[in-house]
């Protein structure tokens, strides 16, 4: 390690130190402050490719399942990894995650946070589907909703026959800008003819306003870690580059019309207490009540928006996943 390895690159700002959860602060001083912000370096999509194992490993190590398969379920466009749990699924088929991982558009694939779909597949007895889609820059949106949708589709047209799942029981989830394509995902579904009902909705610090800034709803948490508004807006600028998308509902689902609204299934949402993303968070869980949808909200204090990746080094990750998990197992034994 040179010396310039050890020169901080992104510190944190004063005014949050004391709100952080201590475990996150002492990791990101002993590490995660001299890592160069990707925001500020050149475009390469090499950067996708994984970085060999190190101290930055911050999940915990995928749980063994049955059965993990990939499906191509549109050529060349959208991929499902599956994963099945162990034993004979109930009666009447295994309950499903359809879920949208996070990378802000720019950055996932099957591997990613696999370390949560697994734990989803042992700990809630139910199939994964974690969904690989086209990535920004190279498709913009609405590829990444477009493929999620025509994911469904196909989850809902083979579910029963290919993976042995109950297409009454189907919930969809996404964690950051996963959780943004997963709630648009929830009304398109709505929308279709004939709709494709879900039983559950789970968003993990998603974004859910690309209308957002430091001057509205980032004021109050404009100094977050890691998940700065330059990191922020850079993402946005690779998914939206067209300024005017911006607004679109399928873009900022909390502009989406009271009739779609009032559709979503039952709710819940993981907010971080130090994400930049916390107000847009709480504003979406309240439009969606305010339209009469049951609506659970789980509020992490001191939580940074990359707590939801952090298991396998914060307390307050592991604490996560359970509360997921403990909500959706609720939701799949009342559906």
């Amino acid at each position: 390690m040179t010396d310039n390895d050890r020169v901080p690159k992104q510190t944190l700002h004063p005014s949050v130190i004391d709100s952080l959860d201590p475990e996150y602060l002492a990791f990101y001083n002993e590490h995660l402050q001299y890592v160069v912000p990707s925001h500020t370096l050149p475009w390469d999509p090499s950067s996708r490719n994984p970085a060999p194992p190190g101290p930055l490993d911050t999940q915990s190590k995928p749980l063994e399942v049955r059965k993990t398969r990939d499906y191509e379920v549109v050529p060349e466009r959208a991929r499902l990894r599956v994963y099945t749990p162990e034993g004979l699924a109930p009666q009447g088929g295994w309950p499903l995650l359809f879920f949208i991982p996070g990378g802000g558009w720019v950055y996932g694939g099957l591997d990613e946070q696999a370390s949560f779909s697994t734990n989803v597949c042992v700990r809630a007895n139910c199939v994964v589907a974690s969904l690989a889609h086209r990535l920004a820059p190279e498709n913009p949106y609405p590829a990444a909703i477009e493929d999620a949708v025509e994911a469904l589709k196909w989850v809902f047209k083979n579910g029963e026959a290919e993976l042995g799942i109950n297409t009454t029981r189907i919930a969809v989830g996404g964690y950051s800008g996963g959780g943004n394509v997963a709630a648009t995902l929830v009304f398109k579904a709505a929308a279709a003819d004939p709709p494709l009902p879900l039983a559950f909705q789970l968003l993990l610090l998603p974004i859910t306003d690309n209308t957002a800034s430091v001057e509205t709803r980032w004021k109050a948490t404009k100094n977050s870690p890691w998940l700065t508004p330059e990191r922020m807006l850079w993402y946005r600028t690779m998914y939206l580059p067209n300024k005017r998308d911006w607004t679109a509902w399928e873009a900022s689902p909390i502009l989406a019309p009271k009739d779609l609204l009032k559709k979503a299934p039952p709710t819940w949402i993981a907010v971080g207490g130090a994400d930049i993303l916390r107000d847009e968070g709480i504003a979406y869980g309240q439009l969606l009540r305010n339209e009469g949808v049951s609506v659970e909200m789980q509020i992490y204090k001191g939580a940074p928006h990359a707590v939801f990746t952090m298991d396998g080094v914060m307390e307050l990750g592991r604490e996560l996943y359970l509360d997921a998990i403990g909500a959706l197992s609720e939701a799949f034994g009342s559906a």
